[in-house]
């Protein structure tokens, strides 16, 4: 891979992890609305798997899609403000944390309902289907919804029609806070593929390459008319499942163990033993990344809220 995608991959990821870290301090302090789900620790999955993509294929998301959006390169300004519920936001400031969108960007909307990208994955599969393109798309979900009859409805129509759908269940250990192992019989999700005769790979997903390369050769696959992957990334959320979480359900010294596996961390030593990046380097990303981050906040904190009489427009249902 050449040296400018590796810095850029770098770059990504810490932007992700300064972003949720900087939205964790505002939630805190009382400055977002709403409720927010961090993406922090799960970096190099969302990162590896965009990576791949071009800027006319598509992503579907969830709830704890802020990292989601900002691989598939969404703006981080437009983002914040609509965290902020500001009318300059991606969703005019109506839809929150849980609700970005950015059509122009491929960006199919992260979504509060569990399970709901997979459902609308196969139709984005579907329409560059039927359009003759090939334009693939990543449907991001987690090891709960793994267990909706979305996932199965999902897999099984993109299976049958050989749609261009990546289905990445980002594997996070937790469903809310009930573990994997209590809402599951199976070890790996992706033993799920055989039913539906497609490709099941597992990968860590705190390895930004290996998720590269994963993803990669199913991209491959899909644009060639050969079907959909699933793809299980085991990674990990550092934070609650919401802001606020108390996390009862899981031990420090389990978090501790995963935290040593941080994403970042990983790539950077190895970006510094290739000679990709100098420390020098890594200080000068950091810095242009905390000030793009706090650029961000001023323009969100700046931006007028929606007007009341606005509360009826862009509503389709």
């Amino acid at each position: 891979m050449e040296k400018e995608k590796l810095i850029w991959m770098y770059r990504q990821m810490v932007r992700i992890r300064q972003f949720e870290t900087k939205v964790s301090e505002l939630f805190a302090q009382g400055r977002i609305p709403g409720f927010v789900h961090l993406y922090i620790g799960e970096e190099a999955t969302a990162v590896g798997a965009c990576a791949n993509l071009r800027q006319d294929d598509f992503i579907t998301s969830t709830h704890r899609g802020h990292g989601h959006c900002l691989a598939k390169g969404g703006d981080m300004k437009l983002m914040m403000a609509e965290l902020f519920g500001k009318e300059t936001g991606y969703c005019k400031g109506k839809g929150g944390s849980m609700h970005i969108a950015d059509v122009d960007m491929g960006i199919l909307g992260a979504n509060g309902i569990v399970g709901g990208g997979l459902s609308i994955a196969p139709g984005a599969g579907l329409s560059a289907k039927l359009r003759g393109t090939d334009q693939v798309t990543v449907c991001f979900f987690g090891d709960g919804a793994s267990n909706q009859t979305t996932f199965h409805e999902g897999l099984n129509l993109a299976s049958i029609w050989k749609l261009p759908v990546i289905f990445i269940c980002e594997n996070n250990q937790y469903g809310i806070s009930l573990h994997q192992s209590k809402h599951q019989r199976i070890a790996d999700v992706a033993d799920r593929a055989v039913a539906y005769g497609i490709p099941g790979v597992v990968v860590d997903g705190n390895d930004v390459m290996a998720v590269y390369e994963a993803v990669a050769e199913a991209v491959k696959r899909a644009r060639a008319g050969e079907g959909p992957t699933l793809i299980e990334a085991k990674t990990y959320r550092w934070r609650g499942h919401f802001e606020g979480d108390p996390t009862v359900y899981r031990s420090e010294k389990e978090v501790q163990e995963w935290k040593e596996r941080c994403p970042i961390a990983r790539f950077k030593k190895h970006l510094l033993e290739m000679g990709i990046l100098s420390e020098a380097d890594i200080e000068k990303i950091d810095a242009e990344v905390a000030e793009e981050v706090e650029a961000a906040v001023r323009f969100a904190e700046e931006s007028p809220l929606p007007k009341p009489e606005e509360a009826l427009e862009d509503v389709y249902a």
